[in-house]
């Protein structure tokens, strides 16, 4: 299992449009998940310890941000052919066990993956208001493990920086998680 970093967050970058099936039933595009100063895009997966390790401060980060008019998307692009657990029933019943406060949509295709150039789980892109990526750093210091619970909580200050301001901090430090599984 590879562990990988982020790049670099390219401030401006815009945002790809995508039309994705969630685990409720629902298509999502950009337009449906934006919130009034942004958007977060988070590509997550069921099995990868790095995600295990943040899920419930994930969550609450979510959750935060919403009254700062911050909304979330968790977008799964692993292939499940090589990871069952990624299945999309799989992910119907992570997303009901942790009750995710956000959409949880597949990319079975991989092409929204591919268009982010995400490159593991979990790899977040903060979006202001006019969905240019202003934020593509790590949720906090967690790794496989969780992080002592009073750690700086990058992602959260970073996205309520973009609420307020429409840019994200300058320095950033890139997440790092397991490598996106993709299609052979």
């Amino acid at each position: 299992m590879a562990s990988l970093e982020t790049p670099i967050c390219e401030f401006g970058w815009k945002a790809v449009d995508f039309d994705l099936l969630g685990v409720d039933g629902q298509r999502y595009n950009l337009a449906k998940a934006k919130g009034e100063n942004g958007l977060l895009i988070m590509f997550i997966c069921n099995h990868c310890p790095y995600v295990k390790a943040i899920q419930d401060r994930m969550i609450r980060d979510v959750r935060e941000l919403a009254p700062h008019g911050i909304n979330a998307i968790a977008i799964m692009s692993n292939d499940p052919a090589d990871y069952p657990e990624d299945s999309f029933d799989n992910m119907i019943q992570i997303a009901k066990q942790f009750d995710y406060p956000f959409p949880y949509v597949w990319d079975e295709t991989q092409m929204i993956a591919k268009a982010y150039g995400a490159v593991c789980t979990p790899d977040f892109f903060g979006l202001n208001s006019k969905l240019e990526l202003q934020y593509r750093g790590r949720l906090d210091a967690s790794r496989k493990e969780a992080a002592p619970a009073n750690v700086r909580r990058d992602l959260f200050e970073g996205m309520v920086q973009v609420a307020q301001t429409g840019r994200g901090p300058e320095n950033q430090i890139p997440s790092i998680g397991c490598s996106i599984k993709w299609r052979t």
